[in-house]
């Protein structure tokens, strides 16, 4: 029993802003980049935040992407990935959640993602 119950504290503190340490400069490039540029689209374009329409746009978004912004899309698993993300992606899209704190959660799950940087020829496509 104390187990669960440390457990359930132990994750409920992990989610708790603030107690982890934040990105450092320049971490999660094309992540922070592409998902910041994303956000501010959806808000534009009106698109309403629940999942459905956020992971229809991700995907619209991603078909346009080139160069490591495409590369993000693949490890979210948005064009035939490795790794399935998308939808822990799009949730925390719909639930407004600052991008730095959802690339950090990504970075977690899949460190690689945090490894893209852009190169100085290469820009964002969105």
């Amino acid at each position: 029993m104390w187990r669960v119950s440390f457990f359930s504290m132990a994750l409920a503190l992990s989610l708790v802003p603030g107690t982890a340490a934040a990105l450092k400069e320049g971490e999660c490039e094309v992540c922070v980049t592409f998902l910041g540029k994303f956000y501010e689209s959806l808000k534009e374009d009106g698109v309403r935040f629940n999942t459905d329409d956020i992971k229809k746009a991700l995907v619209k978004s991603c078909s346009d992407a080139t160069g490591k912004d495409n590369r993000f899309c693949y490890y979210i698993g948005v064009t035939s990935g490795v790794t399935r993300v998308i939808n822990e992606v799009t949730r925390l899209l719909s639930a407004e959640l600052p991008v730095e704190s959802i690339c950090k959660r990504l970075k977690i799950m899949d460190p690689q993602i945090c490894d893209l940087k852009y190169t100085t020829t290469s820009s964002s496509s969105l």
